[in-house]
């Protein structure tokens, strides 16, 4: 199925309305913790690109929380979370010793 669309149902038992109204919820929540974990990586990447590091650090851990969210519902693949997870912190520890 593309991604945007809605589920197709083609028959009418019951079972299959319900699955693809289940369906449609998950996605609607997974669009959201994706959503929400690109928003606050590219705030936290705009701070350390400004080299703002008291902003990186405020933001550094509600990021990482999120990120952390995103994995335990399966939105994001761990392997992948935690990629993104340590090439943040590796850029916030970056500016935090620049600005030292």
């Amino acid at each position: 199925m593309a991604q945007g669309q809605a589920t197709k149902v083609k028959k009418k038992k019951k079972s299959v309305l319900k699955r693809a109204a289940q369906a449609r919820q998950r996605a609607e929540v997974n669009r959201a913790n994706r959503t929400r974990v690109r928003t606050l990586i590219k705030r936290l990447r705009t701070a350390i690109s400004a080299g703002d590091a008291g902003v990186a650090g405020t933001l550094l851990q509600p990021t990482l929380s999120a990120i952390d969210v995103a994995i335990s519902k399966g939105v994001l693949h761990e392997n992948t979370g935690n990629r993104y997870k340590s090439r943040l912190a590796l850029a916030f520890n970056g500016v935090k010793a620049a600005k030292a």
